[in-house]
């Protein structure tokens, strides 16, 4: 959740720490800002991001970024100061990473809505308010602008800078408390008040909101502001202390050690290093049969600490699985992320939570560079971090265990990510079931474990795509070509949006002879991916063969 964030208030290598530092380190644009200027800020955009960034055209074509960029050119004399950046918000985004960002914090200079929005399983509700605003604490998002709240999310979306869909989870609920975003979306007439529709205890009723707060307050906890979860009268453990670099306690009821790792970095009195020495020290003397390592609040750092980390967990007596477990969410992100991949190398930690926001492989170590007129500042991703194999093309790590928060949880001072830890008993996993694959060849109970798995409400995020082709091509390497298509049929089933999948059925069905069927999977697998160079040039031969002129 972005509750997870707004707990903690880091500012240190976040995905949206320039959020709260962009406020007072980059002054607000000057009013004499001409058109001409801003074509000057963006000319300087353009050029510096490609100068600056590792591979700028990684996710988005050069051609279709420059096609954006003259379209916001063309539009700047229409557009007010606050739309044209968010014209550049939206190219920045464009970029497809969680490190290269618009530093848009000066557009929230004149202040924010008192209201604390965060994204829970079942919606978008309000999490924590200025007492001012204590009747709509609690209440369910349903209109932004008149726009039902899906459909407001999905126009927030392009100006959201982030790896995967987590970082919409984390960014999105920010926005909606930022009025000149709201009104640069369309999702405001007004460019200093948002108006909402909400429900409540049955009810709805629509509220107009007026900046009353400072971005700041987004993430902080600001003197009397009234949070949900305060009625319980209870508190988990990933909320007591989020603003502590790192700790731990040991729970005698449970025989666990829990330890929350909020940040990758070395606090005054204290290293990483020598603090987990203590942790894994505690986990070989004291009766504890269990190890959680909470990462979900922990945005990144220094990737180069988490050696010891990594050494003592191999070490460790409780380093089997289902003794050790690492939670992970929307937050886990940058260095935090790196820390992740090792854990899932290296230990046999299960991970409970929500997918991480940031991809296995990924861009980082951002540099910033600023605007010569408006003074807006941008960070761009200047390293790629292949932590992971190269043909790891996951957007996020997926938990083996799905531990979703709804906001009854979040009220009542709950944590699903913990109640599943405790009452955790294994499953099948997909490596498992490959494996037996592989050695007896059952096609049948292949399908009938992955179905079993999929249907698994705690395996919601696992990732199978990949995977079920593999099992498709080995039979393939067998000369079990049917086997083989039924295994990629269903892959195409559950996987209708992958250009892998098709263009595996058209592997599948050249080699059958099937030459029409081949054809027209190929031709679906590029038109979802246009850098299949090998589906293309199956396409011109089969077209050739085939005489077909729509080639």
């Amino acid at each position: 959740m972005h509750f997870y964030r707004t707990l903690q208030f880091i500012a240190v290598l976040f995905l949206f720490s320039a959020f709260a530092s962009a406020q007072q380190a980059t002054p607000v644009p000057q009013p004499e800002m001409t058109a001409e200027k801003w074509r000057e800020d963006l000319r300087f955009f353009t050029s510096e991001m490609e100068r600056t960034h590792k591979n700028a055209f990684n996710a988005v074509s050069r051609g279709q970024f420059q096609a954006a960029v003259e379209e916001l050119d063309k539009q700047i004399p229409t557009l007010e100061g606050h739309q044209i950046v968010a014209g550049l918000m939206r190219l920045t985004a464009m970029i497809g990473d969680g490190h290269t960002g618009f530093r848009w914090g000066p557009m929230a200079a004149e202040g924010v809505l008192p209201v604390g929005f965060d994204w829970f399983e079942d919606g978008i509700f309000v999490r924590r308010v200025a007492p001012s605003e204590s009747e709509i604490l609690g209440a369910k998002l349903v209109e932004v602008g008149g726009v039902p709240v899906d459909s407001a999310i999905e126009r927030l979306k392009p100006m959201i800078w982030r790896d995967n869909e987590m970082g919409v989870k984390s960014a999105a609920p920010i926005y909606l408390s930022v009025p000149r975003i709201l009104h640069a979306a369309g999702l405001s007439t007004a460019k200093n008040a948002g108006t909402f529709t909400f429900e409540k205890d049955g009810k709805r009723f629509t509220k107009t909101l007026s900046p009353a707060a400072k971005l700041a307050d987004l993430w902080s906890k600001p003197e009397g502001w009234i949070d949900a979860m305060a009625a319980a009268g209870t508190m988990p453990l990933f909320a007591r202390e989020p603003q502590n670099r790192f700790w731990f306690t040991i729970v005698p009821e449970s025989k666990t050690l829990y330890v929350q790792f909020n940040e990758v970095l070395d606090k005054p009195e204290e290293t990483v290093a020598d603090f987990f020495a203590r942790v894994f020290k505690e986990a070989e003397e004291k009766p504890v049969e269990r190890l959680v390592l909470d990462m979900r609040l922990n945005g990144g750092g220094n990737n180069y600490l988490n050696i010891p980390i990594i050494t003592g967990a191999i070490r460790s007596r409780l380093n089997v699985k289902g003794k050790f477990f690492v939670i992970i969410g929307r937050e886990t992100f940058s260095a935090a992320q790196n820390t992740v991949n090792d854990l899932e190398k290296y230990t046999n930690a299960i991970f409970v939570g929500e997918p991480t926001g940031a991809s296995p492989n990924h861009f980082g170590d951002a540099r910033r560079f600023t605007l010569p007129n408006s003074k807006f500042q941008v960070q761009a991703s200047t390293l790629w971090w292949q932590d992971m194999d190269p043909r790891d093309e996951r957007k996020w790590k997926a938990p083996d265990v799905a531990a979703d928060m709804v906001f009854s949880d979040y009220r009542a001072g709950r944590d699903p990510a913990m109640e599943a830890i405790l009452k955790y008993t294994p499953t099948e996993s997909m490596a498992e079931i490959i494996a037996a694959t592989r050695t007896t060849g059952n096609v049948a109970d292949f399908i009938a474990r992955y179905r079993r798995f999929r249907t698994n409400p705690l395996h919601k995020y696992a990732e199978t795509l990949t995977t079920v082709n593999r099992v498709g091509h080995f039979l393939l390497g067998q000369k079990r070509t049917d086997d083989a298509l039924t295994i990629f049929k269903i892959n195409a089933e559950d996987n209708r949006g992958s250009a892998i999948v098709y263009q595996s059925l058209g592997d599948v069905y050249d080699i059958k002879g099937e030459k029409a069927l081949a054809l027209e999977n190929y031709r679906k697998a590029v038109a979802l991916d246009q850098s299949l160079a090998e589906a293309k040039l199956a396409i011109r031969r089969l077209s050739a063969e085939l005489g077909d002129k729509n080639n």
